[in-house]
């Protein structure tokens, strides 16, 4: 048994004093503290949920499309020294087959490899999220536009069989032939999300109407929000069942639409992501994502012809980020672990400081710089 004390960032998304105590794998209790009961280090302390990433491709020289054990355990490692106790690393438009199989591995390696002593790979790598291929060739961004196909119902479902289930999210263009009957049909089992679209207003209220709940880094690789013609951007916002999600990285999103986001949308309706590329935690130089050659310089990645290709930024830089571009530091924490937590089923688990709840936790100072890491009771990260 282990008691972890001072300033928690509660299940009511507020920061208060407090003690975690921690029995094995779980949260034990939380309890509320007077302040001026802590010591002057415990008062200097933040007490977190570990993060949990839900649309990340690669980092630490991997991408998950490599589909090798390795990559997944190398990418699931990095990710939990830096504060992600959780992961849906996503995919990218392929043959079918190839995604087939990067689903099958997925399934076998969260069945069978452990990371270290205590903790397996799938207590981190929660699902897979699968952006491409069912998306409009105009706006693929860093997707490649040969392996883009119509949405199909049977190969989603042939492909979650392959996964064994762990298929989460599935990007979706709503426009475009079979996508809103794709939608109808497979709402039930599957999440979708609003991607990689030139989708009008119109069409995305319908998208909405027939089971899609989630909107794929938005502004990204879709039509601007214009005062006459609101698009994805517009039918999201007014839709208070549907969440999207935000790249904070500097690049993507600039910090005058962050804020102006979390006001239009509420907290309670975003996601921060990461987009990260498998340059994520390396150096400068060339690497590839969705079998493109992409640079990278400092936090800039792009294709030859200058398209953003994912991010260099790893997800708690990314929430950082968003306290620094002046969102409000419970809005980004709950960005990061909660509302991830709930899009993609696994809010019972994880994104939560909780009894009963898995022991998935983060101790940093007050600038919110990592001092430790705590996944399923078992200190990750120490510093």
């Amino acid at each position: 048994m282990r008691e972890i004390r001072g300033i928690l960032y509660t299940e009511n998304f507020r920061f208060e004093a407090g003690c975690v105590t921690l029995e094995g794998d779980r949260i034990l209790s939380v309890e509320l503290c007077d302040e001026a009961a802590l010591t002057a280090r415990e008062r200097a302390s933040f007490i977190l949920p570990g993060l949990v990433d839900i649309h990340l491709h690669g980092c630490a020289g991997y991408d998950f499309c490599d589909g090798t054990v390795e990559a997944m355990r190398a990418m699931a490692a990095y990710e939990l020294t830096h504060g992600i106790t959780s992961i849906c690393p996503a995919t990218m438009t392929f043959p079918a087959d190839r995604i087939r199989a990067v689903c099958a591995v997925c399934a076998q390696a969260v069945a069978r490899e452990k990371l270290s002593d205590g903790i397996s790979l799938g207590e981190v790598l929660s699902g897979i999220y699968l952006e491409g291929p069912f998306i409009a060739k105009e706006k693929r961004g860093a997707q490649n536009a040969a392996y883009i196909q119509k949405p199909d119902p049977g190969l989603l479902e042939n492909l979650q069989r392959a996964a064994g289930g762990l298929i989460r999210v599935v990007a979706i263009a709503p426009e475009v032939e079979g996508a809103l009957a794709c939608i109808e049909r497979e709402a039930e089992d599957f999440r979708f999300s609003i991607a990689h679209t030139c989708a009008d207003y119109d069409t995305a209220k319908k998208a909405v109407k027939v089971g899609a709940r989630h909107v794929t880094h938005l502004y990204n690789a879709m039509p601007p929000f214009l005062h006459r013609e609101p698009g994805v951007i517009g039918a999201a916002a007014e839709s208070e069942d549907v969440v999207a999600e935000l790249i904070c990285d500097g690049r993507h999103v600039h910090p005058s639409m962050v804020r102006n986001t979390f006001r239009l949308f509420g907290a309670e309706r975003l996601i921060l992501v990461s987009d990260s590329m498998m340059a994520t935690g390396m150096e400068d130089g060339e690497y590839t994502l969705g079998g493109q050659r992409v640079t990278v310089a400092g936090t800039h990645a792009a294709l030859a012809d200058g398209t953003l290709a994912g991010s260099v930024t790893n997800l708690f830089d990314c929430m950082r980020m968003a306290m620094e571009m002046g969102v409000p530091k419970e809005e980004a924490v709950r960005a990061a672990t909660w509302n991830p937590a709930c899009a993609v089923g696994i809010a019972g688990e994880r994104g939560v400081l909780r009894a009963g709840c898995r022991a998935d936790i983060l101790v940093t100072d007050r600038a919110f710089a990592l001092r430790e890491v705590i996944k399923s009771g078992i200190t990750a990260m120490t510093q």
